[in-house]
């Protein structure tokens, strides 16, 4: 399958690094004109560097901003004013004893996991449905589906992800825009690496670390593996495509078989 996006500028929130980073490479060596997105502007011209020899000739946006709260977002729209494929990807997550996490710590994984995705989606969707064609996608997790005991919080907001999703598909219906999450499974990231040696313990070589974690937290995973981030950033390019203009309303999985039932 050859997908071209030559044409159409995308926008990819949290990408100067992990899964966001491997989905901005993957969509700008598909041909797209790729904002890149983190808070500050170190990070983020330091990001474009890094995924510059990456891709080789692509065009890459510098959107410093933290789409987190309301002056962000609207900042991004001013960096940014015309998406085609809208890829939030920005998330928080970590580990924390359920009976521990604070209001205010509930209110932030909402606040940055969820909202950050509403309130541009409401900035970027009436101007795709008037143009007639767009793609909105949703990173979701598959601790969405199976709540992790260790992370209520974070399983919390990608569920609400799932429900956002289907309701703005619905909201697009009929207008040539595409709606759908991605739910990634386990996947390696130099945060997720942090992670699993905060629960399996330091003092054992990666791959060991790894093959842990995979046996005691999440043995249910079919690729017995954590996922590699270009892996789901395949499923993202496909469905920023005019291949994939019959999907919508849909949480695709790359989740390595994590989640054990037929649909989400």
């Amino acid at each position: 399958m050859q997908i071209d996006l030559t044409g159409r500028t995308a926008l990819v929130t949290g990408s100067t690094q992990g899964i966001g980073a491997a989905i901005a490479v993957a969509l700008a060596r598909a041909g797209a004109r790729v904002g890149v997105n983190g808070r500050d502007e170190r990070r983020v011209a330091d990001g474009v560097a890094s995924l510059a020899e990456q891709a080789p000739g692509a065009e890459l946006v510098p959107v410093a901003a933290d789409v987190s709260g309301d002056e962000g977002a609207a900042r991004v729209a001013e960096l940014l004013p015309h998406v085609d494929i809208l890829v939030n990807n920005l998330g928080i997550f970590g580990a924390a004893d359920p009976l521990e996490i604070t209001d205010d710590e509930w209110r932030r994984y909402f606040e940055v996991n969820v909202l950050a995705a509403v309130r541009l989606t409401r900035l970027y969707l009436p101007g795709m449905t008037e143009r007639g064609w767009g793609r909105v996608q949703y990173v979701a997790s598959d601790s969405a589906v199976v709540i992790p005991a260790e992370m209520i919080h974070y399983g919390m907001s990608k569920t609400a992800l799932l429900a956002v999703s289907r309701g703005f598909a619905k909201k697009a219906a009929g207008t040539g825009v595409t709606v759908n999450s991605v739910i990634a499974g386990p996947t390696h990231t130099g945060g997720v690496e942090d992670f699993v040696y905060d629960l399996v313990g330091r003092d054992l070589p990666w791959e060991q670390a790894q093959r842990a974690f995979m046996r005691e937290y999440r043995p249910q995973s079919l690729l017995q593996r954590l996922i590699e981030p270009e892996e789901i950033a395949h499923m993202v390019v496909y469905l920023g495509s005019e291949q994939a203009s019959a999907t919508t309303g849909g949480a695709l999985r790359v989740d390595g078989g994590y989640i054990d039932s037929i649909l989400p």
